[in-house]
């Protein structure tokens, strides 16, 4: 069994008690696991004081969501425990409202965050909006006062909501109730430039307890302290000490001594099994000093510590289109000369000048939160968009920034198995693996993925499916960005018909856009 790999070590853990102060949250002993063959913490141990911001990193799937999870109460620990300073409030922001919650009022959402009856919730949250700047889009004119439109949104069901919106809201609710340690799981993902400068501010004035999963690495680097870390390899957690890019630096480096070590001790090892099988077939002496080798190196192995690797990146693809799709892909694949928005609150057909999308187009549309993105490529997607033709015979492809598409209670093997006509199962298999998506992952209802895991389930899914017409709803959310750049250039080199919405500039300067649908623009008409 290969050596315990510790580096918070006591002199980390004595300086970093005289700058912060008391514990407010420890893990003891903590062990955890869906299935006992596959555990996700063992015996893990670490200490977080008062004041310290931190970065909860691990390669996906590392159980970076199930952490949080198991300090909310969530999930419980299989052995060992997680201990809370007395009398303090925990918050988390997760990286999604549940489908089930979207018929609440965003009142009714916020109530959630608190354990009694509140009776001032309207003020808290006029208070909380103002932070992160969380308003209504759409205002009527009797809407004068910031307390006037903190009342349109507390009366506003979810559904109804941007996506900027949701995301801010899930911010909002763990803010208000004033927590000691605040946890958020990705809190930038729906955000927008602005939306992100406003959390930064928070952040970094924020006096309380924070840890932080997000792949926004200026964001983090702007306010966190250092890194708590899951070793995949050793299932253990490890703290590291400095801004976000110097914590990162010290985790390389620590992987590099890793190696260099290992590597030394293997040609160790090797030497002494040379000598072994060299000296066991002589007799007397020769054959102890063969032992006494052997046990040398059995030593030695047992030595050799667990390489972590870093965050694997997904292999290079290209999603293709099926051969009874390739022979109709010529002329115009989709034309649109009309379009809804939302103004002022209400839904309007808007005629637009004429816009024709052949083999090869990428259009990408843009416009302010609310004015109707997503509900217009969800729309499209099910060929009901008034004003949107779409020729005959041509398969769309849909990735919903939410998942919504995909069957959460089924495995992750049966949804992909569905993009096959005919199934495959050695092409299924490799094309999953690809993005990471192995046997366990496989085998795991898609609910209990990572969201992150289910944005590459998606992917996959697409280049299973190999459809004529692809459409991306922000799909650069939830994925590492070390996939980012492939994903792109599969995107780029698709032969079909793209329609994207994404935030992410640098993402969509490099999938090559040939036309673009600015529905802010229409608003204004």
């Amino acid at each position: 069994m290969a050596k315990e790999n510790i580096y918070s070590n006591s002199d980390l853990e004595k300086n970093i008690a005289s700058t912060w102060g008391e514990s407010v949250l420890s893990f003891q002993d903590l062990t955890f696991w869906y299935h006992e063959n596959k555990p996700i913490l063992k015996e893990a141990n670490s200490n977080i004081r008062r004041g310290q911001k931190l970065t909860l990193m691990g390669q996906n799937g590392a159980g970076k969501s199930t952490l949080f999870s198991i300090i909310t109460g969530e999930n419980k620990a299989v052995e060992g425990r997680v201990v809370i300073g007395n009398d303090l409030k925990i918050s988390l922001a997760k990286q999604a409202i549940p489908h089930e919650k979207w018929d609440l009022t965003v009142r009714e959402f916020l109530e959630e965050a608190f354990t009694e009856k509140v009776y001032d919730i309207d003020k808290k949250a006029e208070k909380v909006f103002e932070i992160i700047d969380l308003r209504p889009i759409h205002k009527t004119k009797d809407i004068k006062t910031k307390k006037d439109e903190a009342q349109l949104l507390l009366n506003k069901e979810i559904k109804d909501l941007s996506g900027g919106q949701k995301g801010k809201l899930l911010i909002a609710q763990a803010l208000i109730n004033e927590p000691d340690i605040l946890l958020l799981d990705e809190p930038t993902n729906n955000l927008d430039k602005e939306g992100v400068k406003l959390l930064t501010k928070f952040m970094k004035e924020y006096s309380g307890t924070a840890i932080v999963i997000s792949h926004d690495e200026n964001f983090l680097n702007s306010f966190t302290h250092g890194i708590l870390y899951i070793n995949t390899q050793n299932q253990k957690l490890e703290q590291y000490v400095g801004n976000y890019f110097k914590a990162v630096d010290e985790i390389k480096r620590q992987i590099e001594r890793e190696k260099r070590e290992n590597a030394q001790l293997e040609k160790k090892i090797q030497e002494n099994k040379d000598k072994v099988n060299f000296f066991a077939h002589k007799g007397g002496k020769m054959r102890k000093l063969a032992a006494k080798l052997k046990d040398e190196y059995e030593e030695m192995e047992d030595n050799m510590v667990d390489e972590r690797k870093e965050d694997r990146t997904i292999r290079k693809f290209n999603i293709g289109i099926n051969d009874e799709e390739k022979d109709k892909m010529g002329g115009i694949i989709m034309e649109i000369d009309r379009v809804n928005i939302l103004k002022y609150g209400e839904s309007l057909d808007v005629d637009i000048k004429n816009i024709e999308l052949r083999k090869g187009d990428k259009l990408q549309i843009i416009g302010p939160n609310g004015i109707g993105k997503t509900t217009l490529l969800e729309r499209i997607a099910k060929r009901k968009a008034i004003g949107v033709n779409i020729k005959d015979g041509i398969n769309i492809g849909y990735y919903r920034q939410d998942f919504a598409t995909l069957d959460f209670n089924e495995t992750a093997y049966n949804e992909l198995a569905k993009a096959s006509k005919k199934l495959d199962d050695h092409n299924l298999r490799s094309t999953a693996a690809g993005f990471l998506l192995g046997g366990k992952e496989l085998a795991t209802k898609v609910g209990n993925l990572s969201e992150g895991q289910k944005g590459l389930l998606m992917f996959a899914y697409l280049t299973l499916l190999e459809p004529g017409i692809l459409i991306f709803d922000e799909p650069t959310n939830h994925i590492n960005f070390r996939h980012i750049p492939i994903i792109a250039e599969a995107i780029k080199n698709y032969e079909g018909v793209v329609l994207m919405v994404s935030h992410v500039n640098n993402f969509v300067r490099q999938v090559g856009i040939t036309n673009t649908l600015d529905l802010g623009n229409l608003s204004k008409e």
